[in-house]
């Protein structure tokens, strides 16, 4: 397992690069000039200055690799001046800077990450716990109540769309009922009991809207993967065995059950981050997915290269996750 995972985390280097490379060139060589909104009145050679110190006077291939800097990869640097004899450029050059914002692209990424990771981590957190033991009861209790409500609320909560389901529980929760604030306060520091509870109160709506998508297609796969496991000869064994049926539902069948879920869950956790951009713009969370919008609006390719390559970076990093976890899982999966 070890040498296997060791083996895909190599492989997974040059298939970033290849995206990495891919997501530049696709936005840097589209037309679009960002000092196109700029008065006429500006003389030609302020205009120069000013698209020299966004670093727009730079080959592409340089612009490419100081791209690649703010990620910590300093070595294609180095064997490219060694090989060109082209020095790139050194200080506050050496970062990327947002067009709109003129701030270094991570600083502003590193500044947004905690909202994300506590509305959205939140939500997928709850979401899990959730659908897995709502999927094995329905299944094992197939066409009960139980089973018919479940069949219901997840189908109800995977076709209504996330900001249908924001607008209707802010109309009841916030306005009409007054419990929850509909604005996340991104503001809010925690540093006693009161802002805790206030921290939690803005917390709840928006990650309802997001566990309950979750949710309702986690639960929908784990059901449907328990119903196939639970016909199958080895579920008849153990319980003619005498097997408990805790352990036969629980050991035998969830264990089996979880492989294809685990697909669902690790590669979900990248698209969740990106699902979360319309539920951020409802409840006014500055996070991720709110920065996305604003620079997809605003122009600022540094910006949106830099988070679409963030999102593929969560695809593959889950993707060997889910990996290593089925040889986990099945003992009959050998990977070394």
């Amino acid at each position: 397992m070890f040498t296997y995972t060791i083996r895909r985390l190599m492989f997974a280097v040059p298939t970033l690069l290849v995206i990495s490379f891919v997501i530049f060139a696709l936005l840097d060589l589209a037309p679009n000039d960002p000092l196109g909104d700029l008065p006429l009145t500006i003389p030609p050679e302020v205009r120069e200055q000013i698209r020299a110190s966004m670093g727009l006077d730079q080959p592409f291939l340089i612009r490419y690799l100081l791209w690649l800097k703010q990620f910590f990869i300093n070595e294609p640097l180095n064997i490219f001046e060694q090989m060109t004899g082209i020095t790139v450029g050194d200080g506050e050059r050496m970062r990327v800077l947002s067009w709109a914002t003129r701030s270094p692209v991570v600083d502003l990424i590193v500044q947004r990450m905690p909202q994300t990771l506590w509305v959205v981590g939140m939500a997928y957190l709850f979401g899990v716990l959730i659908a897995i033991p709502v999927g094995v009861i329905s299944a094992y209790r197939q066409y009960s109540i139980f089973d018919q409500i479940g069949t219901f609320v997840t189908m109800v909560g995977y076709s209504v769309p996330t900001f249908f389901t924001g607008v209707v529980l802010i109309v009841i929760f916030s306005s009409y009922l007054q419990w929850f604030p509909s604005i996340y306060d991104t503001n809010l520091v925690v540093n006693d009991w009161s802002s805790f509870v206030q921290q939690v109160k803005q917390m709840v709506l928006p990650v309802t809207v997001l566990a309950l998508y979750n949710a309702s297609q986690i639960a929908r796969f784990v059901r449907a993967s328990m119903l196939d496991n639970l016909s199958q000869d080895y579920v008849r064994t153990a319980r003619a065995k005498g097997v408990k049926e805790k352990a036969v539902l629980l050991v035998h069948v969830l264990r089996n059950s979880l492989i294809p879920v685990v697909t669902v869950i690790a590669l979900g956790v990248p698209t969740i981050f990106s699902g979360a951009i319309i539920t951020e713009q409802i409840f006014r969370v500055n996070g991720l997915g709110q920065l996305l919008i604003t620079a997809v609006q605003g122009a600022d390719i540094p910006l949106v290269q830099t988070l679409t390559f963030i999102f593929a970076v969560l695809i593959v990093l889950f993707n060997l996750i889910a990996d290593v976890l089925y040889g986990i899982l099945d003992p009959r999966i050998r990977y070394d």
